[in-house]
């Protein structure tokens, strides 16, 4: 939520961002381009230390960081020092990526992970809503400028305060560090079982490198499906926004303008699209199987950027604004298909790193994808940048394809189990 929220927010407040600091398309592109620099750096680094010092610590650290550097940013004096602290802010938001995943995957019972990890990135579309709404009433209805948007920092922070009395520590990394006492303490209180059992044995602790070295030697099959799907969603759906509010949307840039007050309207739209995709995508996991509906959804988001494409180009704004809605719908879909479908592969002591290596990988598509969008769109046509956009998404679907050939099917296999069950040499990559 927080992550587009962010997004979202900067897409819906664009014109305002561009007249004060004075931003041409191709330079406030920039902006995204630096959010996911410090997403993936995030991602990475704290996915190392939620592996070694537990999800809780990182998922509250994190939540703290944004915070603070989202309600400096409201402050900003220039363009230079927005860019700034965006960037400490992306990082706080990078490492919730790897430690809540985590989380999610070692709590749930393994007939409703898939849902129950799908609803959480589902929370992308409330975020993206949120963000249309304080636009319209901050911008639209109250007439203040974009730096208020900005001060969403402090209801994070209120709710972290709040999450720091209720979040316990996952119990499988409790035991994956030999802390059996603590981590029967959290099961006993959750479930209230007498005899909790099950536990990972110990792990020794080792470093960032270490840690990939092991992904890469054991679970390279893994630790690929994870990074490709990332990979393509990142460049895919942050693209599509961006695409939207930059080339499409902005009275400065777009094909199709619209006013700043009627812009957060238009996400609001989308972004309801969006939340019925995640929703229906999170009980086709459990329902029908994580292999399917990652290869599915990918494709028909790629296609769907076709329409895009099409409705762009007739200048109409009911057919952009249509055609934009089924596209987040398929792209929400595919993304949210990602993260419960590779993060249960990892074992519980590389969980957090395989996570933040593959967000990692993600977000330098996201950047990719940012600076070839830009350059298609202002060298060829708006027309090309879409088929590119449907391109991203075909690499998820692809990807998808593959391990629905060679790859494990979660769907109900306790995370244990998808452990024990690894053989490189028969998965995705040999």
């Amino acid at each position: 939520m927080l992550d587009a929220f962010e997004v979202q927010i900067i897409g819906s407040v664009i014109p305002g961002i561009q007249a004060e600091f004075g931003l041409g398309g191709s330079r406030s592109v920039w902006i995204n381009v630096v959010w996911f620099t410090g997403i993936a750096l995030g991602a990475l680094g704290f996915g190392y230390l939620a592996d070694r010092v537990g999800r809780r610590r990182l998922f509250l650290g994190t939540l703290a960081l944004y915070s603070l550097a989202a309600v400096a940013t409201a402050t900003a004096p220039n363009y230079e020092v927005f860019v700034v602290f965006r960037f400490l802010t992306a990082l706080g938001v990078g490492g919730e990526y790897s430690a809540v995943t985590s989380a999610i995957a070692e709590f749930t019972p393994a007939h409703s992970r898939g849902r129950s990890n799908g609803l959480v990135m589902s929370f992308w579309a409330l975020g993206g809503i949120l963000a249309s709404l304080v636009s319209i009433t901050v911008i639209s209805t109250l007439g203040l400028t974009w730096r208020y948007t900005m001060l969403f920092g402090v209801i994070s922070a209120g709710y972290g305060l709040v999450a720091r009395r209720l979040v316990p520590e996952s119990p499988r990394w409790l035991a994956s560090q030999g802390r059996l006492v603590e981590a029967d303490r959290v099961v006993v209180d959750i479930t209230g079982m007498t005899k909790p059992q099950g536990y990972p044995p110990p792990v020794e602790s080792s470093t960032t490198s270490s840690r990939l070295a092991e992904l890469w030697t054991y679970h390279r099959g893994r630790l690929f499906y994870g990074m490709a799907l990332d990979f393509s969603e990142a460049a895919g759906y942050y693209g599509l926004f961006t695409a939207m509010s930059v080339f499409v949307f902005s009275p400065a840039t777009g094909l199709v303008p619209v006013s700043a007050q009627a812009l957060p309207y238009y996400f609001l739209i989308a972004n309801l699209g969006a939340l019925a995709g995640g929703i229906i995508v999170s009980v086709a996991l459990d329902r029908i199987g994580r292999r399917p509906t990652v290869t599915g959804s990918y494709l028909l988001a790629a296609l769907s950027m076709l329409g895009c494409a099409a409705a762009a180009t007739s200048g109409s704004l009911p057919a952009v604004v249509a055609a934009f809605t089924v596209a987040a719908f398929f792209a929400t879909c595919a993304w949210v298909s990602a993260y419960p479908s590779f993060s249960e592969l990892f074992p519980t002591h590389l969980r957090a790193t395989g996570v933040g290596a593959s967000v990692c990988v993600g977000r330098v598509g996201a950047v990719v994808g940012q600076i070839v969008l830009a350059e298609t769109a202002v060298v060829f046509s708006l027309s090309s940048m879409f088929v590119v956009l449907g391109g991203f998404w075909l690499i998820g679907a692809v990807a998808g394809a593959l391990w629905w050939w060679r790859g494990i099917e979660a769907r109900g296999v306790s995370v244990e189990t998808l452990a024990r069950r690894v053989d490189s040499r028969k998965e995705f990559v040999t």
